[in-house]
């Protein structure tokens, strides 16, 4: 990796690809988890904290981008750090409660998390630099 990779700056791609990428693991999950008999409840604890993660997203986009507006900066910074929390202590609950669909959850969530970033990680240094 070169540093100019780091420091070239870049426009920021739509958040459409990454989060269709990530929602498609967990639809695509729903029959893998019916057919390997894994806790249906898993499977719907973490569809219905992605796409809530994705509904808090989406409202965080909704704030202005304009760097001058230090306002809106910090929240979408809280947002998007809180994001984390938001689906971290359910998931943690459940799993002390009931390891198997806790950890299964946890899993699947993660799956999806990683597939988003990977898709937004390389539709962002794909990209080409700013003018």
């Amino acid at each position: 990796m070169t540093p100019a990779l780091l420091v070239t700056s870049r426009p920021v791609p739509s958040r459409l690809a990454p989060a269709v990428a990530g929602s498609a693991v967990i639809l695509f999950a729903l029959p893998i988890f019916a057919l390997a008999g894994w806790p249906m409840r898993a499977w719907a604890l973490a569809a219905v904290l992605w796409f809530a993660a994705l509904a808090f997203a989406l409202l965080l986009t909704r704030l202005s981008s304009d760097p001058d507006n230090l306002a809106a900066a910090s929240m979408r910074g809280i947002g998007t750090t809180s994001r984390s929390f938001l689906v971290g202590v359910p998931l943690l609950v459940v799993a002390v409660t009931n390891e198997t669909v806790g950890i299964a959850a946890a899993t699947l969530y993660a799956v999806a998390f990683t597939v988003e970033l990977a898709v937004g990680l390389t539709l962002y240094f794909g990209g080409g630099a700013k003018a």
